[in-house]
């Protein structure tokens, strides 16, 4: 199972949220690169960045943190937050990034998702972040009436690189990720599913081994001390490789 240490930006300092509000910010690091650079020494190969300014003014904000973290990190970096249009993936990718995360723009126009994931093949992921099962958009302040399972069955027609499911409910809450659904999520489609969301210890990385699942993104517990990345890496490695021939891990 594959480990993606998460950084999220906002006005290019690195902090995180609780629920995805805005109002309940923790500033940890002025510098995101030199986050990067700690993960790449504890033995992170992948990295989830999030552009929050960019998430909720629908175009990128932080390219400059970005591309010093592209630049000098020598990591597999995904983007989201903001790509709403192909002109921003061209230059995104341009830059060096291996893949972005398109959520909000995906599911309300899919028919230009689905066109632009056959134009990039393996290069996009489509973020559902959730709450209840019910997909919310735009930088998580609306909430849709829409199911996600049948959403990313949809979607999984589609050369995707990935899906990026966020339980919005555990996300920076430090109480755990909801393991059932991101199973379930897992189960219901073709794709590897990436859970996002609460992953606070090492039982948490191994629940989500456990259950099948692609990868999983650590935030919050890896800035304040619950998880030590390397052992989380090393549970990832052992659980398997992700095969969608086999519907789940193999050796």
């Amino acid at each position: 199972m594959q480990v993606w240490p998460a950084i999220d930006l906002r006005g290019g300092n690195c902090v995180r949220l609780r629920q995805g509000d805005y109002a309940q910010e923790t500033v940890f690091d002025t510098r995101p690169v030199s986050v990067a650079q700690r993960f790449a020494s504890q033995g992170a190969k992948h990295l989830h960045v999030v552009d929050l300014d960019g998430a909720r003014e629908g175009l990128p904000v932080n390219l400059p943190a970005v591309q010093e973290i592209v630049a000098h990190s020598k990591l597999e970096v995904e983007l989201g937050g903001g790509v709403r249009d192909e002109q921003t993936i061209i230059e995104l990718l341009g830059f060096g990034l291996n893949r972005l995360v398109i959520g909000t723009s995906a599911i309300k126009n899919a028919e230009w998702f689905t066109e632009v994931a056959h134009k990039y093949p393996g290069k996009l992921v489509l973020g559902i972040d959730a709450r209840d099962g019910l997909v919310a958009t735009d930088g998580w302040l609306e909430t849709s009436k829409t199911e996600a399972i049948p959403l990313a069955q949809d979607f999984c027609r589609s050369p995707l690189a990935a899906i990026v499911y966020t339980d919005i409910a555990t996300d920076g809450m430090m109480r755990g990720p909801n393991v059932r659904a991101m199973a379930e999520m897992q189960a219901a489609v073709d794709a590897p599913v990436i859970a996002s969301g609460g992953v606070t210890t090492i039982d948490d990385v191994r629940a989500l081994a456990a259950a099948g699942l692609a990868g999983c993104i650590i935030g919050r517990a890896l800035y304040e001390g619950t998880i030590d990345l390397a052992e989380a890496i090393a549970v990832g490695e052992e659980s398997g490789v992700w095969s969608p021939e086999s519907g789940g891990r193999t050796k």
